[in-house]
């Protein structure tokens, strides 16, 4: 991986690329902490609570007196319902073009489930983003995400801000982000709205996930509804026994 000092977005990502595509491809584990440490030019520490992450992600499993073993049955999965990846990630991983096109920007006045997904009052001004994610030009997932507009703290925000994931716009113009949420899982079927959006026939069968997510302190900062349709992504979940 050479001495020099890593550039990559983390140390996380830098050793999934590795592991998937680089230099840990064929191989059964990964070298020692301190030679990760070394090799990527950063800290023991910071080598040591990315494994840390990455093997409760199931990417790895560390074992005592044999080493760090590389699951390469969970690197082959492409789409992960239990992890947070934004949808142009998700969806070049599974070997598709990603665009995004923005299809309504408003405030709104919420309604009673909306006021309860948020935790505030009902009529509370609320911001709405409406964006499609496409795969190779197809539709493949419907995202419409809600924010109550008292969080916005900085209004210079441009359209382009928007066809970004929206967890950018929480921490650039709401000075706030998503540190976990919860999400329900259901199937649905198209109606008029969403066959026009996603260019199907009404009765489809779509994934729907109803997501509210929370920043650090324990705040409900987002709620997001997201829609994807069959074909385009394959959703896998990770279960580990606890």
């Amino acid at each position: 991986m050479g001495e020099q000092k890593m550039e990559w977005a983390s140390v996380r990502s830098r050793l999934l690329y590795e592991m998937k595509e680089g230099i840990f491809k064929d191989k059964k584990r990964l070298p020692s902490e301190a030679e990760l440490a070394t090799s990527m030019g950063v800290s023991r520490t910071l080598v040591r609570d990315n494994l840390a992450l990455l093997e409760q992600e199931g990417f790895i499993t560390r074992r005592q007196g044999i080493g760090t073993m590389i699951n390469k049955h969970v690197l082959d999965v492409t789409t992960r319902v239990d992890l947070e990846m934004e949808f142009s990630e998700m969806i070049a991983e599974a070997g598709a073009a990603p665009a995004v096109k923005i299809l309504e920007i408003n405030t709104i006045f919420c309604d009673e489930r909306i006021a309860e997904k948020l935790g505030i009052r009902e009529n509370t001004p609320v911001f709405l983003v409406s964006r499609l994610i496409t795969a190779n030009g197809k539709p493949a997932i419907h995202c419409v995400d809600y924010l109550s507009f008292q969080l916005i703290k900085d209004y210079t925000y441009q359209r382009e801000d928007l066809e970004k994931p929206l967890f950018y716009f929480l921490k650039k113009f709401c000075d706030t982000d998503v540190y976990m949420d919860l999400t329900i899982v259901r199937p649905v079927l198209t109606d008029e709205r969403l066959a026009k959006i996603f260019n199907a026939d009404v009765g489809v069968p779509l994934l729907r996930m109803d997501e509210v997510g929370y920043n650090i302190d324990g705040q409900r900062v987002l709620y997001a509804e997201e829609y994807y349709i069959d074909g385009v992504l394959e959703h896998t979940m990770l279960r580990k026994k606890i």
